[in-house]
């Protein structure tokens, strides 16, 4: 039997009355999966994780989320000066008592995930003098460190250099398949969804949507018709492996009638 962690029941949401974001969204989700969300802009990809993390009602229908989530918004600067360790260290917020200050166990925990991330050498480091890939690590543990279970993150490779996202993407794959962690990320690069996901989630429209598994979901047709523009699956040889990647046909205009 499957163990689902998430369940949405026709689900829907609008901000303003009869102009819906979107509706009658089914989805199931089960434990230790990695899902991929991709729409265009304005096609509510934030609304749903903001539902998702309880930060919104639904206007119609259930969502079920049985497992505590984990929030890894996209990267950005910290007014202050905080260290990595001190960041980390925030996620043990919701496990402190008011007025008290972290324990013993809070720190072995924090001192236990930077371990996991190859980042006890930087603990001391100032976030801010961080590269973007190592930045967004250290929010994933800091959600870990929190006590997530299902890791929600918003665009985790926007901004990053091709280092970097490969690096983020291979942590996604290593907690989903190490420590069975649910993780749902929006992107808007259909090959990092085919590189990693087990399903994909196209938010096309309204009331348009579909979701299953990405070998299936994630083909030329659906990508066209999700973001007006043309598609294609190429298939090349890398290392002895067979591979394919799905790349837009981006032809500018003057090269378009030579």
């Amino acid at each position: 039997m499957i163990d689902r962690v998430i369940r949405c029941t026709d689900l829907g949401y609008f901000y303003r009355p009869n102009e819906w974001v979107f509706r009658g969204y089914n989805l199931e989700i089960a434990k230790g999966s990695v899902i991929a969300v991709l729409g265009p802009n304005g096609a509510g990809k934030t609304t749903l994780l903001k539902i998702l993390l309880g930060l919104l009602p639904p206007r119609q229908g259930t969502v079920e989320v049985s497992m505590y989530p984990g929030f890894v918004p996209q990267i950005s600067d910290v007014t202050f000066d905080y260290s990595v360790n001190d960041m980390v260290l925030m996620g043990r917020a919701r496990s402190v008592a008011l007025w008290r200050s972290p324990g013993a166990e809070d720190r072995r925990l924090v001192n236990e995930v930077l371990e996991h991330f190859g980042l006890t050498p930087l603990a001391r480091r100032p976030f801010h003098e961080l590269s973007g890939g190592q930045r967004q690590l250290v929010i994933i543990a800091r959600a870990l460190v929190a006590g997530a279970e299902i890791l929600i993150l918003d665009e985790p490779t926007a901004s990053l250099d091709f280092a970097n996202q490969r690096m983020i993407l291979e942590w996604i794959e290593k907690l989903s398949r190490e420590r069975n962690l649910t993780v749902l990320f929006t992107t808007h690069d259909p090959y990092h969804a085919s590189v990693v996901a087990d399903q994909v989630l196209l938010m096309n429209g309204p009331s348009d949507f579909i979701f299953g598994p990405s070998a299936e979901v994630l083909n030329d047709a659906n990508l066209q018709s999700l973001y007006g523009v043309d598609m294609r699956t190429v298939s090349f040889l890398h290392n002895g492996l067979d591979m394919t990647a799905i790349l837009p046909v981006l032809t500018s205009r003057s090269k378009s009638g030579s």
